[in-house]
């Protein structure tokens, strides 16, 4: 899937989420484009995990959230498509890696039996593709019988990227995916998000303005306002965001006077 001319992969229209009578977003209008990484910055409590979650609608699994607005891939409301294909579009990688206690060969074709699919050999296929799409194949190859939870915390990681993608999706959520590993396995994940935008669109949450700079094509900041609910500061390029950004409190924020 090449770069599609700047095409809207998801967008946002006066978004508003609420647990129970706390707005926890207010009024988000955005729009992410294919084939880019949209970083999502901003201090803590001020919504961004919450709105990275709204995608796949995870947050649909509280009791007490409601939401207003719109919110679209492709022009497709996500509230008028079937959750399950939602979520096989909408991958989705974790703060802490949390590979199943299963071999890796079964971590990585867990998604795709869960759709269906029972050959062997098209689930070998799968699992070697989606591996090596996630820069590890050359590490484990020679070891898929063996447990997940036996890989270290970057391969572990690595490993749950592969899983998010053997079931083919087009976005790939990423919930600060680096802030659980060292720096070297934190490199290894950003160069691995770097070259999974040719074929993916990529949102992730990160708390680390120099993560952000590096790998993110767009970059999303977020406050709270008077009434605690997360709101969107501003949006565009990342390079603009972080040098010449339209907002002060965008600056005071990647500056370090707050947050």
């Amino acid at each position: 899937m090449a770069d599609q001319n700047g095409k809207i992969k998801l967008e946002t229209k006066g978004y508003s989420l609420f647990y129970g009578n706390f707005r926890a977003l207010a009024g988000v209008d955005v729009q992410i484009h294919a084939n880019r990484i949209t970083a999502i910055i901003g201090p803590s409590g001020c919504g961004k995990s919450t709105f990275l979650r709204t995608f796949n609608r995870m947050n649909d699994l509280i009791p007490s959230v409601r939401v207003d607005g719109e919110v679209k891939i492709d022009g497709q409301s996500i509230f008028d498509m079937d959750v399950v294909e939602l979520r096989r579009l909408v991958g989705m990688v974790f703060q802490k890696p949390n590979p199943f206690p299963k071999s890796i060969f079964d971590n990585v074709a867990y998604g795709p039996r869960a759709h269906g699919i029972r050959d062997r050999a098209k689930l070998t296929e799968i699992v070697e593709r989606s591996l090596r799409h996630a820069a590890l194949w050359g590490e484990v190859q020679d070891n898929l019988g063996k447990s997940a939870l036996a890989l270290s915390g970057g391969q572990q990681q690595r490993l749950c990227i592969a899983r998010a993608l053997a079931v083919e999706p087009e976005i790939i959520l990423m919930d600060e995916p680096a802030s659980a590993l060292d720096p070297i396995a934190t490199l290894r994940i950003e160069e691995l998000i770097r070259e999974l935008k040719k074929e993916y669109t990529i949102v992730i949450v990160t708390h680390n303005m120099q993560q952000a700079a590096r790998v993110s094509d767009e970059t999303a900041f977020f406050l709270v306002d008077e009434q605690r609910a997360g709101m969107l500061v501003e949006f565009g390029p990342t390079k603009q965001i972080f040098t010449k950004p339209a907002d002060r409190r965008t600056e005071d924020y990647i500056t370090g006077r707050f947050g």
